[in-house]
């Protein structure tokens, strides 16, 4: 009889991701959105947490999230995004819902890296608009599109913000990130 044991560096997370430990703050998030089938990792044993967040990537965390509905539209009103796409009925549902437009008429750019205020934005959309009161921070304009959905992530524990006076909106949110302001607004209502 050989006995071989495995020893995983302090990652007692059951689905198996060896790039997520316990004491990460995205660590609750990973393991509600795997458990939930919001989404798996990048490959059987890696979540890669601070690769940034790809369009395709975020809209299908939002279509699970929110039950995987199917579309009414069935027609693709955008030329790089392939009918065959594991991303494709999750496009649809997010115009179909007023969460993106895409990036023209004809792009949704599905590989496309989502910014911070991007990643918000189509929260606070996929949420209905929902008016909020709050802070914004140094960094966010009160005129800039995206400045509302910070107030009401702020306002609603979905981000703090990278530092107390900075929100960073033009940085790329992490699948770490992405996942964490999804957990939280889906666990907080």
């Amino acid at each position: 009889v050989e006995v071989k044991a495995t020893f995983m560096d302090d990652n007692t997370m059951l689905n198996f991701f060896v790039d997520v430990k316990s004491g990460d703050y995205y660590y609750d998030a990973v393991l509600w959105a795997a458990k939930n089938g919001i989404t798996s990792g990048t490959d059987a044993v890696h979540f890669s947490p601070e690769q940034p967040c790809t369009r395709a990537q975020i809209v299908t965390f939002l279509w699970r999230a929110n039950g995987s509905p199917e579309p009414a539209v069935t027609e693709l009103p955008f030329t790089d995004v392939a009918a065959d796409a594991y991303y494709a009925k999750a496009v649809l549902w997010a115009v179909e819902n007023g969460i993106t437009t895409g990036t023209s008429d004809t792009t949704f750019d599905p590989d496309g890296v989502v910014t911070r205020a991007e990643a918000v934005t189509f929260l606070w959309r996929s949420a209905g608009n929902p008016a909020a009161e709050g802070k914004l921070f140094a960094d966010v304009e009160s005129t800039k599109y995206y400045a509302e959905a910070v107030r009401w992530a702020v306002a609603n524990g979905v981000t703090k913000g990278v530092s107390d006076t900075s929100f960073a909106p033009g940085s790329a949110c992490t699948r770490a990130q992405i996942v964490t302001f999804l957990y939280r607004n889906c666990t907080n209502k």
